[in-house]
This record gives C-alpha cells, structure tokens and sequence, in this order.
C-alpha cells in the first residue's frame, strides 16, 4: 500500500481540500448551532440584524437570498420571539427587522458556541495566519453564477 493509500486525507488539489475542509468545518458549526437552538441561515440573519435594525429588502440582498426565502427565515425568527418585522412609518410598503432581546441572548450564545468551534479548529494557526487566511478565501472567486462547467 503506498503512503497515498494510506492517507485519511483527500489528494492535494486546492479545490478538494477546500471541499473536504469545508465539509468538516459545516458539520461542526451546523453541530454547535444547533446545540444553541439555530440554524445556519437564522445565525446570519440575526448577526445582519445585530447592527441594528434594516429594511427586509437591503437584509435579502446581504444575506444574498430571495426575498420569498428570507419571509420563511423572517417567520422562523419571529416565531420563536427573535426578530420582529414592523411597517416603516416614512413608507408603509416596506418592513424593517430588528433583533429583540431574546435575539440578542440567543446570539450571544451562539457566538460563544462558534467561538469554541473556531478556537478548537485554528488552535494550530496564529492571528497572523487566520488574517491570511481570511485575506486569501476573500480573494477565491466563488461565484456560482460565473460557473459554467462543460458537458
């Protein structure tokens, strides 16, 4: 059996290790957000809305969904007490969101459970290295609508 074989790890192509990484780092996270009672999307919406209340549309575009998938995270959120949609009083045709207290208290407990994930995960890489690291991922052209793969 030759060391390649033997290797838990996947082959050394960038794209596969980001894969197979990445993988790892979901199921973990997806594991940390659930034992603070969310879900991935709702996690983001409510770090969006930490900044303070903002228009259903504008969150829609940051969190780069469609706006019918937004309104079920939005119910999702409100129904659980950790976001509210109110009218705007300057234009009656639009929704803002903001986070409530129990937004607040169910973010902080997710921070600190993604906190402990990522402390664990980096623990072998400096500051120095996870600021390169966050600078080199933000360089990775990963837009999915410039994609076209041939048959």
């Amino acid at each position: 059996m030759t060391a390649a074989q033997e290797s838990p790890h996947p082959p050394q192509r960038l794209g596969l290790l980001l894969a197979w990484h990445g993988s790892i780092t979901e199921t973990r996270m997806r594991k940390a957000l659930s034992a603070a009672g969310l879900t991935p999307r709702h996690a983001m919406t409510l770090m969006h809305l930490e900044g303070g209340p903002i228009g259903q549309r504008a969150l829609a575009e940051r969190l780069e969904v469609d706006p019918s998938v937004l309104v079920g995270i939005l119910n999702d959120l409100e129904g659980e007490g950790l976001a509210v949609r109110r009218r705007d009083p300057a234009d009656r045709r639009r929704h803002n969101v903001a986070i409530t207290e129990a937004g607040s208290a169910a973010l902080a407990k997710t921070n600190a459970a993604l906190d402990e994930v990522e402390l664990a995960m980096f623990a072998g890489l400096s500051l120095q290295d996870r600021d390169a690291l966050r600078g080199l991922l933000a360089r990775i052209d990963s837009n999915a609508d410039d994609f076209n793969c041939s048959e």
